[in-house]
């Protein structure tokens, strides 16, 4: 039986893109018009497997209301996706440079490509989603109208790729978090783990999050990121995301259990395998 997992945006999206590279070809999606939905329905166990759901971007850093989310649901993550980005000139069958008048895409992917772009006169129109400008150019049978979405997207919606990787900045990387819901208090046991993530708050007393950090290092475990966030409600107190990678997991368990004595409401979303960069 197929995996089913929620992702935000349309088919053939690159949050697809990143399922199919974890799952399987043959994993369906759900899609979900924002990423509160994506938790929501990806929490449910009669619903969905899970979800899929972008965190962080190597240009635009991370997606702090997503971090948010995941510490209110009771989803596991369970794995990570590092999705190369590749924008692509799409357009329908028999379409060629020369008769685009108008290129579609969401605002975001519109901005990658503008040193490709402004070497054409075409008008730019700013969508909700890449995926979804794709679809409307096979819906309309558009001749004059190209979009810039995923080769996924050009194969799910019969479109041909004109102009591939037409993004500025080649190394565009975003991360995924894959994520199960959790049955009870039981935990998914994810065989090779060797990356936690975790959240936890401080009491702000001088040179308290200094302890915790030398916690971890003379644990022989890697810090690879760390994430501030303002603690709803306090006036300026600030939480912590933090990105844990080890060799063993007797490591990881000792570091939990000492930095857990040196903080406040700490979490383990999961621990999981770390992800390799794989082309979108």
């Amino acid at each position: 039986m197929n995996q089913k997992v929620t992702i935000q945006g349309y088919e053939g999206s690159f949050h697809q893109v990143a399922a199919r590279h974890f799952y399987g070809k043959n994993v369906e999606v759900i899609p979900c018009d924002t990423f509160r939905e994506v938790v929501k329905i990806g929490s449910d166990k009669k619903l969905s497997d899970g979800a899929v759901m972008a965190i962080e971007n190597s240009i635009a850093g991370s997606i702090l209301p997503n971090y948010n989310l995941i510490q209110k649901t009771k989803l596991q993550v369970i794995g990570e996706v590092y999705l190369s980005i590749s924008q692509n000139l799409l357009a329908n069958p028999g379409v060629k440079l020369e008769d685009i008048k108008e290129v579609h895409s969401h605002p975001m992917a519109i901005l990658q490509c503008l040193d490709y772009l402004e070497k054409y006169h075409w008008k730019l129109v700013e969508s909700e989603d890449t995926a979804l400008s794709a679809k409307q150019v096979h819906q309309h049978k558009s001749k004059h109208v190209a979009a810039i979405a995923s080769k996924l997207a050009a194969n799910l919606y019969d479109l041909n790729v004109l102009s591939p990787d037409i993004h500025t900045q080649k190394n565009n990387i975003t991360r995924f978090l894959v994520m199960s819901p959790q049955v009870g208090k039981a935990e998914l046991k994810i065989d090779g783990a060797n990356k936690a993530s975790i959240y936890f708050q401080t009491d702000h007393s001088r040179g308290i999050l200094s302890k915790v950090l030398a916690k971890i290092a003379n644990g022989n475990v890697n810090l690879s990121k760390l994430q501030s966030m303002p603690i709803p409600g306090s006036n300026f107190k600030y939480g912590f995301y933090a990105d844990l990678e080890f060799d063993q997991q007797k490591q990881i368990e000792k570091v939990l259990e000492e930095v857990k004595g040196l903080t406040n409401n700490m979490k383990v979303f999961g621990l999981y395998k770390k992800g390799k960069v794989v082309k979108g």
